[in-house]
């Protein structure tokens, strides 16, 4: 059994990482709800603009879009994948798992013949496809918990160019999805081309005339939807880190003063003994000197 001095050692230790780990909680805590009201505040804006769009689709059905963002190329050989992950860890199993389904994502693609670059968003994505496939095209780190749309705009613009010039053939973009503050969910979803919406969910109430023409607004809009995406998706990955790493400090303070409970009473148990073992050699002491001097 350890002696008192290193268990007091271990829980002092204890108590101190117990403190450490409340104070980052509160302060994700803090960061998750301003995340959140983000997230949110910016889904009404993509749901009109899905609805704009599928409007402008409709309207040009058969009309020749040669050239725009939502031609699909028939032979897919080059695809570009956005990750967005956070810049540090202490968030549980978020970064593991969206790890693991963009890596499973790439090695698809790669099963089938088609070469995958990675524009990595955040540290940890960014030294995860550097340590594993060497091929990373650009990267954006260090962004603000509050990032704004020309933050992110050097990805976006660098995408959509390369599938204008033919780089790519298709563009996705893996991060972790915002349910609620116990679930994130890993998401890879493709951004370019853009799809048409399910024209009967997206059905603008009023009847609007497009200048200088609808082909023309919805050209300037293709480009816009994939930033808003792309911006979307940094958001959610934001508010999915902050709830992560709260939950995980909580459980981290939770253990920590489990463990000084069991070191205190472990602690108690040594003192007892040396208590114990100190009295039964007084004692002893006691009786040899009696028989002495009897």
């Amino acid at each position: 059994m350890a002696n008192t001095r290193e268990i007091r050692g271990r829980i002092r230790s204890a108590k101190n990482v117990a403190k450490i780990t409340r104070a980052m909680e509160m302060v994700s805590a803090s960061k998750m709800r301003r995340a959140q009201r983000n997230v949110e505040s910016t889904r009404p804006y993509i749901e009109h603009m899905i609805e704009v769009m599928g409007e402008l689709m409709e309207r040009m059905v058969g009309s020749a879009r040669r050239g725009s963002l939502l031609d699909a190329r028939e032979k897919i050989s080059n695809v570009a994948l956005v990750v967005v992950t956070p810049d540090r860890g202490l968030c549980g199993s978020l970064v593991a798992n969206l790890l693991r389904t963009a890596g499973r994502f790439v090695l698809e693609q790669n099963n089938q013949g088609r070469q995958v670059e990675v524009h990595a968003v955040g540290r940890k994505g960014r030294d995860f496809f550097n340590r594993n496939y060497h091929n990373v095209s650009s990267e954006v780190t260090h962004l603000p918990d509050r990032p704004e749309l020309a933050d992110i705009l050097g990805v976006a613009i660098g995408v959509i160019r390369g599938f204008r010039n033919e780089r790519y053939d298709e563009v996705y973009v893996a991060y972790s999805e915002f349910v609620n503050t116990l679930t994130q969910r890993p998401v890879i979803k493709k951004v370019i081309p853009v799809e048409s919406p399910p024209s009967k969910e997206h059905h603008l109430q009023a009847d609007y005339t497009y200048e200088p023409g609808e082909e023309e607004v919805l050209n300037e809009l293709l480009p816009r939807y994939v930033e808003i995406q792309i911006y979307q998706s940094i958001l959610e990955n934001i508010a999915s880190e902050h709830s992560a790493r709260m939950v995980a400090m909580q459980n981290a303070t939770k253990n920590a003063k489990d463990l000084v409970r069991d070191l205190t009473l472990s602690y108690n148990k040594a003192r007892q003994s040396n208590i114990t073992s100190e009295v039964s050699e007084i004692a002893t002491g006691a009786n040899a000197l009696a028989e002495i001097w009897g």
